[in-house]
């Protein structure tokens, strides 16, 4: 399978996209704001996360800031984002831990942000790409999803995934692969009735597991 072609595609078919990431924090260069951004955006949708990110880092864009607000305060300015009281707790635990262990400074490892409390792999793998522009593959559902409905891989597991492409896919790919891949997904490459008939890389794709498509 030419996966430079298929990223080609997609790079063209998308060039004047940028991620749901890259939009909500338009600070897509601070570790801190993409970190919170990403948390936000767990099981939320794209224009709910959106604002949500406006109104909080309107208020507070520094873990020292963060803090100085209420639990009550951080409810109502990310509400309605999914799981928002939870993710309020997890904000501030991860605030206190950056001041007290970390000098308020993100760190840029993969391994050392996996010792935050709810950060998992895509998110720790997003903050390293977007925050620091270092090498990282962030897998979500849709990264997941395609990858195995082209036949790049055949996974069945995000993690899982994540270190097929490493091994798969040219360095120079893992960055953009996400957002290419997220977009995809979200306007032809659908979870149930994929729109196959206007795919442009319907002739790379093997349609695993595709059952019904338009």
């Amino acid at each position: 399978m030419d996966i430079e072609k298929i990223v080609l595609i997609l790079t063209e078919r998308y060039h004047n996209n940028t991620s749901a990431l890259m939009d909500v924090s338009n600070n897509a260069k601070d570790p801190f704001l993409v970190l919170i951004s990403c948390i936000l955006s767990l099981r939320t949708k794209d224009a709910v996360t959106a604002e949500a990110t406006k109104r909080l880092f309107a208020r507070a864009k520094t873990p020292a800031e963060m803090l100085k607000l209420t639990k009550e305060e951080i409810e109502v300015l990310i509400y309605p984002v999914g799981f928002y009281h939870r993710k309020t707790e997890q904000i501030l635990e991860i605030c206190r831990v950056l001041i007290e262990r970390y000098d308020s400074r993100i760190p840029d490892e993969l391994e050392e942000l996996l010792k935050f409390k709810g950060v998992g792999r895509k998110t720790a793998n997003i903050v390293v790409t977007m925050g620091y522009n270092k090498l990282g593959v962030a897998v979500d559902t849709h990264v997941h999803r395609i990858s195995n409905r082209l036949g790049l891989v055949a996974t069945k597991t995000p993690h899982q995934t994540e270190f097929a492409l490493r091994d798969l896919l040219p360095e120079k790919y893992w960055i953009i692969f996400n957002d290419l891949l997220v977009m995809h997904g979200q306007n032809i490459c659908t979870p149930i009735s994929p729109k196959c008939s206007i795919c442009p890389i319907a002739e790379y794709c093997k349609r695993v597991g595709v059952a019904r498509f338009r």
